[in-house]
C-alpha cells in the first residue's frame, strides 16, 4: 500500500509541474502566473477540488504518440469564492502552448456540462496558441462541443471569461459567447486572424497589441468588458464581480449585510443639476450617493462613456444599474450606447437582477454616420431589452427625457414598474427651443415673440407635473430622498411574476 500511495503522489507531483520547470520560468518572465497559481488567487484557500488530473492527449501523428503530458494543457475542477461555488477551467501555457485539442476540449465540456446540472457559475481563465494543429480536425470538433455548451448554459449560469494570455481564431468565440470578458493588459490579446495574416491579406501592419490588446477590446470594439494591469489584479476583480451574481437562474444574486442606512438622506443631490440645462454634471457621482456604501461596480467603464452600466447594492441587495452620462455626448444614446445597455439589461433579465435606471438623454444621437451604421436597429436593441425584461425595473428621471429616448430609457408604456422623477425633471417630445421654432415657425422673425414662446413651453412642457398627471410618472420625489424611495420600490416589487405569451423564443433585432 505504501508504495502505491507513493506511487500516485509522484503522478500528482508529476501533473501539478505541467510543462516541465523551464517553461513555468518562462511563464513567470512574462510576467504571467501559471494556470495553477491563477487558481490559488481565483479560488478560496484549499476550496479547489481537481478532476482529470491525469487525462493525457490521443493524438499519435506528427510525433505527438511519446508526449503525454498529465492534464493535456487545462486544469479544471471546481472551488468556492466567499464561500460560493463556482466551476473553474485554466488553460495551462506551459503545456503545449496551452493549445486545445480533442481531450483538452472534453475537460472544459465537462465542467460546462456540471455546472448547468448543479447551478453553478463558470469561470475559464483562457491562456492558449488556439487548436492544436497536429490533431486537425479532432480539435475544431472540440471547439465546437465548447461552443455548443457556452450557448447552452447562456442564461443558465453566469459565465465568466478571463483572456490572460493569447486568445486567437476559433478560440474567441467562446469568450465571445459568455456574460462577461475581462482582460490583462499588456500580456493578453484577442483576435479571429493575427498580424501575420492581416499583413498578407490587407497589406496592413498591426502589432498584436493593437490588433486585439486589452486597449483595443475595452475601449474600441467592447469584446472585453475591464482590463487590468496584472494576473493577481484582474482575478481579485473577477471575484469582487462575482458577488454580484446569482449561482444560476434559479436562484438569486446573494444578500450582503451593510453599513449603510435605508433612510439615508442625500442632501447634496438636491443641488448636483445645474441651473443651466445644457451644463454636465457626472451621473456616476448620483449613482454612488444612492448605493450602499458607494460601491458601484461598472460595466464596460471605457467604452460608451455616455451610458453607465454596472452594479449596486440597495440595502443589501444586488441591482444593475443602467444611466445616461450627461458628461459624455449630453447622454445621448448612440449606436454603442444602445448595445451596451441592451446587452446589460438582458443579462440582468436572465438571472433576476433587478434594473434600476437613471434617465437625463436628450434623444438619439444625430448625424449621418449613426443613420448609416443603423442606429434605428441598434437603438430597438435597447428598446427590445427593457420591453422583454420581466425583472423588476424602477425608473428615476433626474433632468431631460425627451422623444423617443424616453420612450426607450424603461419609461412606464414599455412595462416599467415604478416611475420616478425629481422636480427637475423635463419630460417631452424635444427641448423648448426647438419645438417653439417647430409649433411657431412663421412666428421666427419676431425674436421677442419667440422668446415668450419658448418661456411659455418651458413652463408648461419642462417639468415632470404633465407626465404625472397621466400617472406616466408614479411621484415627484425629492432628490436627497432618493435612496429610501428607490430601496422602498424594489422591497415592493420583490414578489414580482410576470408571464408572457407562448413562443419558442424572441427575435430580438440582431
Amino acid at each position: 500500500m505504501p508504495d502505491i500511495i507513493k506511487a500516485l503522489e509522484n503522478r500528482r507531483a508529476e501533473a501539478r509541474l505541467g510543462g516541465g520547470q523551464r517553461r513555468i520560468d518562462v511563464q513567470h518572465g512574462k510576467g504571467k502566473l501559471t494556470a495553477r497559481e491563477r487558481l490559488d488567487v481565483l479560488l478560496d484557500p484549499d476550496s479547489f477540488e481537481e478532476y482529470d488530473m491525469f487525462v493525457t492527449q490521443r493524438c499519435n501523428d506528427f510525433g505527438m504518440a511519446d508526449q503525454d503530458i498529465p492534464g493535456d494543457g487545462v486544469v479544471t475542477g471546481w472551488g468556492a469564492i466567499n464561500g460560493r461555488m463556482t466551476y473553474v477551467y485554466s488553460q495551462d501555457f506551459t503545456v503545449f502552448g496551452g493549445s486545445l485539442s480533442e481531450t483538452h476540449a472534453l475537460k472544459i465540456c465537462k465542467i460546462l456540462d456540471l455546472a448547468m446540472q448543479n447551478g453553478a457559475p463558470v469561470i475559464g481563465l483562457n491562456d492558449s496558441g488556439g487548436a492544436r494543429i497536429q490533431e486537425g480536425v479532432d480539435s475544431l470538433g472540440g471547439y465546437a462541443e465548447v461552443f455548443w455548451r457556452n450557448v447552452q448554459a447562456s442564461g443558465v449560469v453566469p459565465q465568466i471569461s478571463v483572456i490572460m494570455g493569447p486568445c486567437a481564431g476559433g478560440a474567441v468565440y467562446s469568450p465571445a459567447m459568455t456574460d462577461f470578458i475581462y482582460m490583462v493588459r499588456d500580456t493578453s490579446y484577442m483576435f479571429v486572424t493575427g498580424p501575420d495574416v492581416v499583413k498578407t491579406v490587407t497589406n496592413e501592419i498591426v502589432s498584436a497589441e493593437e490588433l486585439g490588446g486589452a486597449s483595443t477590446h475595452t475601449k474600441k470594439s467592447s469584446v472585453a468588458d475591464a482590463a487590468f494591469d496584472n494576473d493577481i489584479e484582474t482575478l481579485l476583480e473577477v471575484r469582487r464581480l462575482f458577488e454580484y451574481l446569482p449561482l444560476s437562474n434559479r436562484e438569486k444574486a446573494p444578500h450582503m449585510v451593510v453599513n449603510d442606512a435605508v433612510d439615508r438622506a442625500e442632501m447634496s443631490l438636491d443641488h448636483i443639476i445645474p441651473q443651466n440645462a445644457n451644463t454636465p454634471y457626472d451621473m456616476e457621482e448620483v449613482i454612488e450617493k444612492i448605493a450602499d456604501e458607494g460601491e458601484f461596480l461598472q460595466i464596460q467603464r471605457e467604452h460608451a462613456g455616455n451610458i453607465l452600466v454596472g452594479f449596486i447594492r440597495l440595502d443589501g441587495d444586488t441591482v444593475g444599474v443602467v444611466a445616461n452620462q450627461p458628461k459624455v455626448l449630453a447622454g445621448c444614446l448612440d449606436i454603442d450606447a444602445s448595445k451596451k445597455a441592451a446587452r446589460f439589461v438582458r443579462f440582468c433579465d436572465c438571472f433576476n437582477i433587478p434594473i434600476l435606471t437613471l434617465v437625463d438623454v436628450p434623444g438619439f444621437l444625430p448625424g449621418t454616420a449613426q443613420e448609416y451604421g443603423g442606429i434605428i436597429k441598434h437603438g430597438a436593441k435597447l428598446l427590445f431589452a427593457y420591453a422583454e425584461a420581466t425583472v423588476p425595473k424602477v425608473t428615476l428621471i433626474t433632468r431631460k427625457a425627451y422623444g423617443g429616448a424616453y420612450d426607450v430609457m424603461a419609461s412606464k408604456h414599455i412595462r416599467a414598474d415604478i416611475n420616478y422623477a425629481w422636480p427637475t425633471a423635463e419630460i417631452a417630445v424635444m427641448g423648448a427651443k426647438g419645438a417653439t421654432e417647430i409649433i411657431y415657425r412663421s412666428e421666427l422673425g419676431d425674436k421677442e415673440k419667440i422668446a415668450q414662446r419658448t418661456a411659455d413651453y418651458e413652463a408648461r412642457f419642462a417639468n415632470p407635473f404633465v407626465a404625472a398627471e397621466r400617472g406616466f410618472i408614479d411621484d415627484v420625489i425629492l432628490p436627497h430622498n432618493s435612496r429610501k424611495r428607490l430601496i422602498r420600490a424594489f422591497s415592493t416589487l420583490k414578489g414580482k411574476r410576470v408571464e408572457g405569451p407562448p413562443k419558442k423564443h424572441d427575435n430580438i433585432p440582431l
